[in-house]
């Protein structure tokens, strides 16, 4: 942590960013109310986000930001003193020290991080069709698919359960339109095809178990720090439909899931949303409503959002005017557009009778940004120029060999890393059509105990609201998740043990697992 020779620093209560006639200082107990950092290419946005992700864990709030280009892994190495460095502390009344900050790696193609998936029902037939780009004919069908899969009590947890209930309903199109309206075979056809896109760009290596827990998003390290989450998102870039909607779904569990906290005296977590004008482009009013409404309402969550683009114009009104905390970097002016789009950012702050605001942007060197933060009873402070401080990690990427070593000593190292095909629609699916599913009467999978996981998630699989899963379906994924990761800790030796050796308490636990147990497929 960088130590100062004068009473600027990062307080309990706020982090220090830069430095201009005044200090500027984000506050902890406000930055639930999100913000924004605009600027063009080249002009200090990362550093500015890394400077942010040190303050916020330093202050013990866990971190989630996507790296695009690989420049915001070195906050996990210790920084450099370099000359530049040096000077721009000194200016500002700081003593440069290094410090790294514990770091969690995570990549969707599971190739520079640990793998992140989620499983079809969770993402649900909306961002699904956003995903595929799907017209709203085709989005009606998939919505069908998700309705028949409830009713059925069958899993949706990867890409071949959802070609799987696909054919189905192909198979099934005239019973179904009476029941749902319109589903033909063509549309289900069209349906394949965008699916086979979607897998082309990566999405099978998404879909599956076992899922994302959002709790390992939320840690602290043994100092109390919170944990710097990097989504290795170069190749994820590639497919920005892909990259858009993943990080809409985690916004949208994180909303589902966690309780309300009000105004918290610091966030329980950020999350840095770069290139963000991907999530934008071309949205649906269905999506964009939604994402106003994530936006909105996820600060008594306690979750901070941080949109990163090149200018505030990317980012819809109804969306900006919920950022509270803005960093503006340079922008250039050289066409009447670029005019227009320079005019149109200076608005968005609160005038400075001091700076032109809109003369200031297309002046800003690098490393210096315009910033208005909330100030204590919510409202934006004026606007003023800063120079941004020196981050106090390391600035630019981390080599291969020292990505290898923190993943290899991460918290979440082996949870995530092997996957794990559990029973859901296509096997059931297929067993029906080669007529090996078990009938009700007979002897399921499993014996007596696979016989009551079968009767739970029969009574509690039906009429569940769309894109949603079931309760059995909840059960049975939840089990799923549970014991794959017990399985690929190497604890298979301690289940025997409880089934073999022990009574009471083990036995019951033993009970629960082989009951439930008829739920996965080994």
């Amino acid at each position: 942590m960088a130590e100062t020779a004068t009473p600027i620093s990062d307080t309990d209560h706020s982090i220090f960013i830069g430095k201009g006639e005044q200090p500027a200082w984000l506050t902890l107990g406000l930055a639930n109310r999100h913000g924004l950092v605009t600027g063009a290419t080249g002009t200090g946005k990362t550093v500015s986000l890394q400077v942010m992700a040190e303050g916020f864990s330093r202050a013990g709030v866990p971190v989630f930001a996507a790296d695009i280009k690989g420049d915001l892994s070195g906050i996990s190495e210790p920084g450099e003193a370099k000359d530049f460095i040096l000077k721009r502390a000194k200016d500002m009344g700081l003593t440069f020290q290094p410090d790294q900050f514990s770091t969690i790696f995570w990549d969707v193609f599971g190739e520079q991080g640990h793998p992140v998936r989620a499983t079809v029902s969770e993402m649900g037939p909306l961002l699904l069709s956003r995903m595929m780009d799907l017209n709203d004919v085709q989005e009606g069908v998939l919505n069908v698919a998700f309705r028949v899969a409830d009713e059925q009590g069958l899993l949706l947890l990867d890409m071949k359960d959802l070609r799987a209930i696909l054919s189905f309903i192909a198979e099934h199109a005239a019973d179904l339109t009476t029941q749902y309206g319109n589903v033909s075979k063509q549309t289900v056809g069209t349906i394949q095809r965008q699916l086979l896109v979607l897998e082309n760009q990566g999405g099978d290596k998404f879909f599956g178990e076992p899922a994302l827990s959002l709790a390992d998003f939320m840690r602290t390290d043994r100092d109390g720090r919170g944990m710097v989450n990097i989504l290795v998102a170069d190749k994820l870039m590639q497919s920005p439909k892909l990259y858009a909607t993943f990080l809409l779904w985690m916004l949208s569990e994180l909303f589902e899931q966690l309780p309300e906290v009000g105004d918290p005296p610091k966030p329980k977590l950020v999350f840095f949303f770069d290139e963000a004008h991907l999530l934008f482009n071309d949205a649906p009013k269905a999506l964009m409503d939604k994402i106003e409404q994530v936006v909105r309402l996820i600060r008594s969550k306690g979750v901070g959002v941080y949109f990163v683009t090149q200018n505030p114009i990317d980012v819809p009104d109804k969306v900006l005017a919920q950022l509270g905390n803005r960093v503006q970097h340079a922008l250039r002016a050289f066409t009447p557009r670029d005019q227009k789009a320079v005019a149109a950012a200076a608005q968005t702050f609160r005038p400075n009778p001091k700076l032109n605001t809109a003369q200031v942007i297309t002046e800003l060197g690098k490393g210096e940004a315009l910033v208005s933060f909330l100030e204590g009873n919510g409202t934006p402070a004026v606007v003023e120029r800063v120079m941004v401080r020196p981050p106090s990690a390391r600035i630019g990427p981390i080599t291969a060999e020292e990505r290898k070593t923190i993943m290899g000593s991460s918290p979440v190292k082996g949870k995530y890393d092997t996957t794990i095909d559990a029973e859901s629609a296509y096997e059931v699916l297929q067993k029906r059509v080669t007529g090996t599913a078990a009938t009700t009467d007979g002897p399921a999978e499993g014996g007596i105990l696979g016989q009551i996981g079968s009767i739970v998630g029969t009574v509690f699989g039906t009429n569940t609201p769309r894109g949603k899963m079931s309760t059995g379906q909840v059960i049975a994924r939840s089990v799923t998740r549970s014991v794959t990761n017990k399985v690929v800790g190497g604890i298979v030796a301690d289940l025997g043990k409880s089934v073999g050796g022990s009574l009471g308490g083990s036995v019951g636990r033993a009970l629960v697992r082989g009951a439930l147990g008829g739920l996965l497929r080994r």
